[in-house]
């Protein structure tokens, strides 16, 4: 019997429902749009959404929607955007940027001047300037503001509040006009303006747009390079040249570097920059002398070699590894273990556990490393006993949500996050736990420090307080972290720290195909891919790996969706949403996770009337979607990688709510750009998680992502059921592939240096 074709094929094709299918037509054409604001029936001043009433020059009226910070009643506007089909407000036009116009009718101005505009002018003082001034009113108030006192009623004072009121809205416009010109959307412009001021934000877009990319969220390099051509910044202009180097140290952070030779900067710099190497050296200088990019000399093979590094990721490297020899030469005093107290628990630990647990009280550092089902969580246990025997503090923490509850829930003992141990105080914006404020513990335990960056974990020992005894447990073969920097990896190389490694396998060991492949991917061997076989005694058996082959990317991609929702319950017993999690190596292509999140929402979390949703650009939300938060969000104490469902969405307020591990969050919509959809999610994101069951696709596309530690991250995610769809000669690639890209850091040379 062929079992995986038995489970995972249908007798039709399976296809998602399209938006069209869904209820709501798309039209993929940006309309532009001219009329007269009739009625502002929403507005929230925060963050400019408004819905509003307007009439176009062939009198229909329209609904539209957006940010449209400062609208008016009587101002005409031009807006470009996209009709959509609203399910309770019908037809409506969703406006991606709009230009605020001045009116030129006389009724158009009368209602203009009577929105509010202007302070001490409604209904009666509008009607009376403009039946005396008629169409040439904006004129007046332009360059002529002084002939108000014509108008009866009008005296001094108020016409001094209105001269500098209407100056105010002038500016505003003006402002807001240019800055639409470069191409902003009305999003940015109303950020730009709420950080500058008006007076002071074209100037500086005029005079540094390159400021943009490092204090406005949402603009980087690229679109700020944009802006500065459009304003006539030429190419070779020190300010360009100096964001652009930095901007290119910034993407080899983002690659996990701390440092990188000249030469390779300056290559990645001149491939963005287009500029002649004498630009590329004078830019790289200024970036030095304003402190942006920080430069060593060292020897490497007995060569000298010039390291640049971002200011903030020299820094950070260079305090944890003053942090890291500070513990290493304290000189904590060796314990006695107390074995009478672990009972049959520790008597039943291999020698290398037993040693694990001997160096956490022996040495005022260790490191326990290993891979799935080696027994790490219970030397972890044996350690907490041990501590309690001692009347020691112990504190347990990892990087994520996810691996701090996953701790609890094994050892039974309370785990937090690294950021929710050291405490971020919002107002400060700072952790509150430093290096004058220490952890009070005399055991710290963090899990899952393969995926602690440079940045984080400088933060976490300079709040470790000399005398700690500190235990780092992980798995040294699984992906590095997602922020810059070796971590683990060079605790482990530095030769300083006591590490034990655990090999023997006791999770799962029997039976299960999930470790002993993983195992196998680790080692350099292909896993075992054959059909499970259930025995003529158990017919119904069913094995917790399986492998799909499938070559075409769509095709894997339509496997995968099925699976997940027509049989992963009836044939497994397992929640779709809740148990499962689709890792994919890449973002992008057609089995990539943006459009296996789209296929899984529509099939998971289709449309429906008494469902509220909300679309913000490309993205769209609905009650009861899987999202995760895709930065740290310090104020919200929401951070990377965690993982939650939206429970509400209140398109008056425009508002949403999501259920985390930590509680309900309450997001604006215009930040939904912190989350996404997390059906699917990268196998990078996926780290210090585990789930009950893990679909995978290992295909040829996937080439570049196609590495040893990449598969075996993935697969070790899974606990009780794994699904790989792909083809053997990706997975062959992978499984040779025992060369991922080094990262550059100095981090072991700086812990070795005597």
């Amino acid at each position: 019997m062929d079992y995986p074709e038995e489970i995972f094929e249908a007798d039709e094709p399976f296809s998602a429902p399209s938006v069209e299918e869904a209820g709501q037509p798309f039209v993929p054409v940006d309309y532009t749009i001219n009329g007269e604001v009739m009625r502002i029936v929403f507005s929230k001043p925060e963050d400019g959404y408004s819905v509003i009433r307007l009439r176009d020059h062939e009198k229909h009226e329209l609904t539209l929607v957006g940010v449209m910070p400062n609208v008016m009643e009587g101002q005409e506007i031009e807006a470009v955007g996209r009709w959509e089909m609203h399910r309770e407000h019908g037809r409506q036009f969703r406006v991606s940027s709009f230009r605020p116009l001045l009116p030129s009718s006389k009724e158009g101005i009368r209602r203009f001047l009577a929105s509010g505009v202007l302070p001490g002018i409604g209904e009666t003082y509008a009607k009376r300037i403009v039946e005396h001034f008629g169409e040439d009113t904006i004129r007046i108030l332009d360059g002529f503001s002084e002939r108000l006192k014509e108008v009866p009623g009008i005296g001094k004072k108020r016409i001094a509040e209105i001269r500098e009121a209407w100056k105010k809205t002038t500016a505003e416009r003006e402002t807001r006009i240019f800055l639409q010109g470069t191409g902003l959307t009305g999003n940015l412009c109303t950020k730009i303006i709420a950080k500058y001021g008006n007076g002071a934000a074209a100037d500086i877009v005029r005079m540094n747009p390159y400021r943009l990319a490092s204090e406005i969220e949402g603009i980087g390099f690229l679109t700020a390079d944009a802006i500065a051509a459009k304003v006539g910044i030429e190419p070779d202009a020190p300010m360009r040249l100096c964001a652009g180097i930095v901007y290119a140290m910034d993407e080899l952070a983002a690659s996990g570097h701390t440092c990188c030779p000249k030469e390779v900067l300056l290559l990645s710099a001149e491939k963005l920059l287009n500029v002649s190497r004498e630009a590329l050296e004078q830019g790289m200088e200024t970036a030095l002398v304003e402190n942006k990019l920080m430069r060593e000399v060292v020897t490497e093979a007995g060569e000298e070699v010039e390291l640049l590094f971002l200011r903030r990721l020299r820094i950070a490297e260079m305090e944890l590894a003053h942090c890291i020899r500070v513990l290493l030469n304290n000189g904590v005093k060796s314990l006695e273990l107390p074995v009478y107290a672990l009972g049959e628990g520790f008597a039943r630990l291999n020698d290398a556990q037993k040693q694990a647990v001997q160096y956490a009280f022996q040495f005022g550092f260790s490191i326990v490393t290993g891979g799935p089902g080696v027994g790490k969580t219970t030397v972890v246990n044996q350690m907490c006993a041990a501590a309690k025997a001692l009347k020691l503090n112990v504190l347990l923490a990892a990087p994520t949500g996810r691996a701090a509850k996953r701790l609890s829930e094994a050892t039974g003992h309370e785990a937090q996050t690294i950021h929710r141990l050291l405490k971020w105080d919002v107002q400060e914006k700072a952790f509150y736990h430093n290096a004058d404020a220490p952890l009070e513990c005399d055991l710290l335990i963090i899990d899952e420090v393969s995926m602690l960056d440079t940045q984080l974990a400088a933060s976490l020992f300079c709040a470790v307080c000399p005398g700690t005894r500190v235990v780092l447990v992980g798995d040294k073969d699984q992906l590095p972290s997602v922020g810059p920097g070796a971590v683990l990896f060079d605790l482990i190389s530095c030769g300083k720290i006591h590490v034990t490694y655990l090999t023997e396998v006791y999770r799962q060991a029997e039976g299960s195909r999930i470790i002993t492949n993983a195992h196998a991917v680790n080692n350099g061997q292909m896993p075992d891919l054959r059909p499970f076989q259930p025995t003529p005694d158990n017919p119904n058996a069913l094995c917790d790996f399986y492998w799909v082959e499938q070559e075409d990317p769509a095709r894997a991609a339509d496997i995968i969706v099925r699976t997940v929702t027509q049989r992963v319950q009836p044939v497994f017993g397992f929640d779709p949403v809740l148990d499962v999690q689709v890792l994919a190596p890449m973002r992008k292509g057609e089995c990539g996770t943006m459009i296996l999140n789209e296929q899984l929402q529509n099939a998971l979390n289709p449309p429906a009337d008494d469902k509220p949703f909300f679309e913000m650009g490309s993205r769209l939300f609905r009650v009861g979607d899987k999202v995760m938060q895709t930065s740290n969000n310090y104020d919200k104490g929401v951070f990377n990688g965690e993982v939650g469902v939206v429970t509400d969405i209140d398109n008056e307020e425009n508002t949403f709510h999501v259920l985390f591990d930590v509680g309900k969050v309450e997001y604006q919509q215009v930040d939904a750009d912190q989350l996404q959809l997390a059906y699917a999610v990268t196998v990078h994101k996926s780290q210090g998680s585990e789930y009950p069951v893990v679909l995978m696709p290992v295909l040829n596309q996937h080439f570049v992502m196609l590495q040893k530690n990449l598969i075996y991250t993935g697969m070790t995610r899974a606990r009780k059921l794994l699904i790989m769809v792909g083809t053997r000669r990706a997975l062959g690639i992978a499984v040779s592939n025992d060369r991922p890209n080094k990262r550059r850091t100095r981090l072991a040379q700086r812990i070795a240096e005597p």
